[in-house]
């Protein structure tokens, strides 16, 4: 099997509130916009992924990574983890491509990627995680809202410039919510943007003092307090810290969160694999969180596909017991946008959601929505490759690297 065909699409749905994520904080987000790629090989099977998006800076993504993926096979996923870092050391980190190779995989076996990978087909509850910061008083009645509706668990976002006043923030939602839901905390200092809103970066000693504010209120996890490179501050935290520390959402996959295994940095690791390697180092990090004793529970603050794409990874995990990331702020992070152009995945009464049985990774892509919120701009085949090259370096070097190819 090799791949034939390589399409990119800029796709952006809009919102029909305006959304104010903290990860930005002061940023107005109008659309949900990632960069979809579809892949088809020689028998006909498409795989598909998903990389978020500000806008469409990947226009010129498709020269660089179509003569690395055209005629390579999609089955072999060390050449294909090889030839994405390979085109990364020359343009953008591009492992959220190799999830669209799974989805063949999983579609030529008849299987979903999460038993491919050893897991099996169970419920498993979701945690309402929060996009914006409300005022704490707000926040709760939002809460105990959405309570009712079967969430369990909650993660809130701090973001505020001075530490007394996050500290306020999850003092008062905790004791507004008078144990009715369990609530971990975003610090979303990892990977620090203040492009907009100038806040300042957490230092070890503010870590510190929030984590043992986080344990005084029954907080039971912190997420990125400290900057997600910062191995030996992480570390440190960890040791000192009475609540559970986790990290490693957008890490450049296992070269860098073995640093973090090796450090001890977290109680959990959270790898989301459209960022963090791909689903191939996921795997990795899943199966030494069993060795080393640790937990996994993966980001998945991306969109409709990202979140399948982690909801296999979590399936794939039979031991896992933690509850998976459901991004939700409404009324503008809703379903409906976070999917955009394929099925809205819904949790039931119980804040569960129930296995997928298709193959692959599990969605189809609504060709009406992608047609509507969706604009191709590459498209590669075999044939074009051949003829660009020979539009750009002259048929007589074509041939040249043809021949080195072949002998290589």
């Amino acid at each position: 099997m090799k791949i034939k065909e390589i399409e990119l699409y800029h796709v952006s749905v809009p919102l029909s509130h305006t959304f104010w994520p903290t990860w930005i904080p002061g940023y107005p987000q109008t659309h949900n916009r990632f960069t979809l790629i579809k892949l088809t090989t020689d028998d006909g099977i498409e795989g598909y992924s998903a990389g978020s998006a500000m806008g469409r800076e990947r226009e010129g993504l498709g020269d660089l990574i179509g003569s690395y993926l055209i005629g390579a096979d999609p089955t072999d996923i060390d050449q294909v983890q090889g030839l994405l870092k390979q085109a990364g050391f020359l343009g953008w980190r591009n492992f959220w491509i190799e999830p669209a190779c799974w989805d063949i995989m999983g579609k030529a076996s008849n299987k979903p990627v999460y038993e491919l990978l050893g897991g099996n087909p169970r419920p498993i509850d979701v945690y309402l995680s929060t996009g914006e910061m409300h005022e704490p008083e707000k926040r709760v009645d939002e809460l105990l809202a959405l309570s009712e509706r079967g969430f369990k668990t909650a993660k809130l976002r701090v973001k505020n410039v001075h530490l007394d006043n996050d500290i306020r923030h999850i003092e008062v939602v905790s004791r507004g919510l008078a144990g009715k839901m369990k609530l971990g905390v975003d610090a979303n200092q990892g990977w620090l943007v203040t492009i907009v809103d100038k806040v300042p970066a957490w230092d070890l000693a503010r870590a510190r003092d929030f984590a043992a504010a986080c344990y005084d209120y029954g907080i039971e996890w912190l997420e990125e307090p400290l900057d997600s490179r910062d191995y030996d501050g992480n570390a440190a935290l960890k040791k000192m810290s009475k609540v559970k520390i986790s990290g490693a959402e957008l890490n450049y996959g296992w070269d860098e969160i073995k640093i973090m295994f090796e450090k001890d940095c977290f109680h959990v690791y959270q790898p989301d694999a459209t960022f963090a390697g791909g689903i191939a180092q996921v795997k990795k990090v899943i199966d030494t969180c069993k060795i080393k004793d640790r937990l996994f529970s993966p980001h998945t603050w991306t969109n409709g596909i990202g979140f399948y794409i982690n909801w296999n990874m979590v399936l794939a995990d039979r031991d896992n017991t933690l509850p998976l990331e459901y991004p939700l702020e409404e009324p503008s992070w809703i379903p409906e946008v976070r999917e955009g152009i394929i099925e809205p995945v819904l949790p039931d009464s119980n804040g569960q959601l129930h296995p997928f049985r298709r193959p692959g990774l599990g969605f189809e892509i609504d060709k009406s929505l992608l047609k509507k919120y969706g604009k191709r701009f590459f498209r590669l085949t075999e044939t074009g490759l051949k003829f660009k090259v020979i539009r750009e370096k002259g048929l007589k070097a074509a041939l040249d690297l043809k021949k080195r190819k072949e002998r290589s």
